[in-house]
């Protein structure tokens, strides 16, 4: 007796049943999801209805062998555990989402090789787009991307030579805004403490910002860069209980992010070291967890949810075919708070 398949391989919901429940043409449906918009209230909601009753899945595959891609863009990031590229993912996740794409999300931990795996994997897709997190990529990812046809767009920093679409911010500028700000409160002897410098650009950006004013500023002591050996608070803990030891002169810190600067200031409280009489802190990322008063930290506030957004419309626009800017450049915000002794809780926009 010859071998029967199995009744759901072979009785898959097809797009032309969804149109016959619905009361409408297969193109109709069709249109509707490569654009919901397109399609009148009343039709979508039958076709909305149709889709759930039938718990019809669409063939992707299929549509990208007549359209040469998918309706798929592939998003990297260097940890998925990071709130600050979790809230760029979930902004321009809603804002595709509204046009009928989904996202795929690879992360990398900082690691080019395996961006460059990624890259690979994703195009052999047919995404509608790609989107990197940062500049700097293996040359194999530049080539492979400068090669295809589709559209990329590099976030969270800005520089000379993006690939093709750019949205992002200047972290040296960054750098420059926390170590200042110090120094306008009064601080003479200033250290930076990061993280991942040699694998995170974005951080050893931040880093030259600060190492800029100091070495262009009289009456401060010299750069220095601690480098804790994890990206968590309690490696920042260690590397604070170690430098304050070394430097009893020292009077700021300035922190690649925000929980490196958690972890000085519960090592800080374990020590008694007053903060910020004795040492003022600021950190970077506007975590949440910075206007609590148990921390109360000053920190720079990235535009988030602003990246996410305007990634999503660079892409759109670049998918069918309109006019966008090639480069974005946005504002992070400062907050400063009792961490630097400053009143109340100023906010000021970081000049361009």
């Amino acid at each position: 007796m010859p071998h029967s398949r199995n009744r759901r391989s072979t009785m898959r919901t097809t797009m032309n049943d969804v149109a016959r429940v619905a009361e409408v043409s297969a193109s109709t449906v069709s249109l509707f999801l490569r654009d919901p918009d397109s399609v009148s209230a009343r039709r979508r909601a039958r076709i909305r209805d149709a889709i759930e009753a039938l718990r019809y899945v669409p063939n992707r595959m299929a549509g990208a062998l007549a359209t040469a891609s998918t309706r798929v863009v592939g998003v990297i990031v260097p940890s998925l555990v990071n709130s600050f590229f979790a809230e760029t993912v979930s902004a321009l996740e809603s804002a595709l989402m509204e046009k009928g794409y989904q996202i795929l999300i690879g992360h990398t931990n900082y690691d080019l090789i395996r961006e460059e795996e990624l890259v690979r994997t994703f195009l052999s897709w047919s995404p509608s787009g790609i989107v990197l997190t940062g500049l700097g990529h293996s040359r194999s990812t530049r080539q492979m991307l400068e090669a295809s046809s589709v559209p990329v767009v590099e976030m969270w920093e800005i520089g000379p030579q993006p690939i093709d679409l750019m949205v992002g911010f200047s972290h040296a500028d960054v750098g420059r805004l926390q170590t200042r700000h110090l120094i306008d409160q009064g601080c003479q002897a200033i250290a930076f403490i990061g993280a991942q410098l040699d694998k995170d650009s974005r951080a050893a950006q931040r880093a030259q910002g600060y190492s800029d004013v100091l070495n262009s500023h009289s009456g401060v002591t010299a750069p220095e860069i601690v480098v804790a050996d994890a990206q968590s608070a309690s490696a920042s803990a260690r590397a604070f209980a170690d430098i304050v030891i070394r430097r009893p002169d020292l009077d700021g810190l300035v922190f690649s992010n925000d929980i490196l600067a958690l972890g000085a200031l519960m090592e800080a409280q374990r020590r008694s070291i007053s903060v910020p009489e004795q040492i003022r802190m600021i950190g970077f990322g506007g975590l949440d967890f910075t206007s609590e008063q148990v921390a109360d930290l000053s920190t720079i506030v990235p535009p988030r949810q602003e990246i996410g957004a305007h990634v999503a419309q660079m892409l759109l626009a670049r998918i069918e075919d309109r006019p966008t800017a090639e480069s974005i450049i946005l504002n992070p915000v400062p907050c400063y708070r009792r961490s630097t002794a400053a009143t109340g809780n100023k906010k000021a926009q970081l000049a361009g």
